[in-house]
C-alpha cells in the first residue's frame, strides 16, 4: 500500500512541473482502458470530452484522464498525452487507426506569479507528454504537476492522494489537485477540516482543536471573480462497475470535498471529479457493495485534499501564497 491512488491495479500517474511558468500538468494512465464517469459540480467548470462519459455514449472506457494547470490553455495537455498513448499502439480502434481517449479538466493557475508570456505557443501539450511519459506507480504530492501553481483561502494548494479498502475489500484511491476558492482549514488555526479521518498522521496528526475554534465555521475565500478556483479530482476502485455505477462513484467521492474544503462547489469554482473502475473484481453485492466503495471514495478524498496542502511548498516568488507548512509547521 503506497497511499496513492496507484493502490488500484492498472493505474499509473505522471506529473509535468515547470516552477519558471509556475504550472503543471498530472496525467493517470489507465492499462487496460477503464470504465470512467464524471461528476461536476460549480458554476466555472474547464473541460474537455467530459460528454464521452455519459452512460449512453458509445464508448465505455478510457485510456487515460488528465488534470492541467494553466485554464482553457491547459486543456492542450490532453492533445501531450493522447500522441504519447498514439505513439504506444494505444487507443480506441476504429479500423486501422487507434484514437486514444482522454477526458481532462483544468484549473485557473495564471495570476499566481510564474512567467505565462509565452506568446503564440502555450506549453501545455508539451506538460501533457511529458507527464504521460513519466507515468508510474510512484509519484509526487504536493506542490507538483496540476497541483503545482494551485492556491486556496489561506494556505496553498497542491496535489494530494491517498486510499483504503472498503468494506466489501475493494481497493479504492483518489488523486486531487485543490486550488479551492474555500479553505481546507479550521477557523485561522492549523487544522484540517479532513481531520477526523486521517489515518497515520499522514498530514501531520494534528486532530481537532479542543475546544473547537470559535471562528471554525467562518467563511474564507480567496476571491469574488469566476473562473479563479476549482479542485480537480480522480477517484478509483478495482471494482467492475457499469458506466451508471461509476457515476454514481464519482457522485458520492464529491462529499469529500465538502468534508474537506469549504465553501465547495460555489459559482465561483469548476469542481470536477472523475471516476474510473478499472474492473478486477465483481461486486458480490452490487448495491451494498457500491454504497461502501462511494463512501470510501469519499473518505479518501477528504484524506487526499488535506495531504495536497500538507505537502505543498511555497513557489520561488516574490508575493506567493504561503504554504501551511511555512505558516505552521513547527521549525
Amino acid at each position: 500500500m503506497r497511499n496513492l491512488l496507484t493502490d488500484v491495479p492498472g493505474l499509473t500517474v505522471g506529473h509535468a512541473t515547470d516552477l519558471v511558468l509556475g504550472s503543471g500538468a498530472t496525467v493517470v494512465l489507465c492499462d487496460p482502458p477503464a470504465v470512467a464517469a464524471v461528476d461536476v459540480r460549480g458554476g466555472s467548470p474547464g473541460t474537455r470530452e467530459t460528454d464521452l462519459l455519459d452512460p449512453s455514449a458509445s464508448v465505455a472506457h478510457v485510456d487515460g484522464i488528465v488534470l492541467s494547470g494553466g485554464s482553457a490553455f491547459g486543456l492542450d495537455a490532453a492533445s501531450g498525452a493522447m500522441a504519447w498513448l498514439a505513439a504506444q499502439g494505444r487507443g480506441y480502434k476504429v479500423r486501422s487507426v487507434r484514437v486514444p481517449i482522454v477526458p481532462s479538466a483544468i484549473l485557473f493557475d495564471l495570476l499566481n506569479g510564474g512567467q505565462k508570456d509565452w506568446g503564440t505557443e502555450p506549453p501545455y501539450r508539451a506538460l501533457g507528454l511529458a507527464a504521460a511519459h513519466a507515468a508510474s506507480r510512484d509519484f509526487a504530492l504536493g506542490s507538483v504537476g496540476a497541483g503545482t501553481g494551485a492556491t486556496t483561502a489561506r494556505v496553498k494548494g497542491g496535489l494530494g492522494s491517498a486510499s483504503a479498502r472498503s468494506p466489501s475489500g475493494h481497493m479504492v484511491g483518489a488523486l486531487v489537485a485543490v486550488n479551492a476558492v474555500g479553505c481546507p482549514l479550521l477557523g485561522r488555526g492549523p487544522h484540517f477540516r479532513a481531520a477526523p479521518f486521517e489515518r497515520h498522521a499522514e498530514f501531520g496528526g494534528l486532530g481537532l482543536p479542543v475546544p473547537l475554534a470559535a471562528d471554525a465555521g467562518a467563511i474564507h475565500v480567496k476571491g469574488s471573480e469566476p473562473r479563479m478556483a476549482t479542485t480537480l479530482a480522480v477517484v478509483a476502485t478495482d471494482a467492475m462497475l457499469t458506466g451508471g455505477q461509476a457515476r454514481h462513484f464519482a457522485v458520492m467521492a464529491q462529499d469529500g470535498l465538502a468534508m474537506s474544503l469549504f465553501p465547495v462547489h460555489t459559482p465561483l469554482d469548476g469542481d470536477c471529479v472523475f471516476a474510473l473502475a478499472t474492473e478486477r473484481v465483481p461486486l458480490a453485492h452490487p448495491l451494498p457493495d457500491l454504497l461502501g466503495i462511494g463512501a470510501t471514495a469519499a473518505l479518501v478524498l477528504a484524506r487526499a485534499v488535506a495531504r495536497a496542502i500538507y505537502e505543498a511548498t511555497t513557489l520561488p516568488y516574490a508575493g506567493a501564497q504561503p504554504a501551511w507548512r511555512d505558516v505552521f509547521a513547527p521549525r
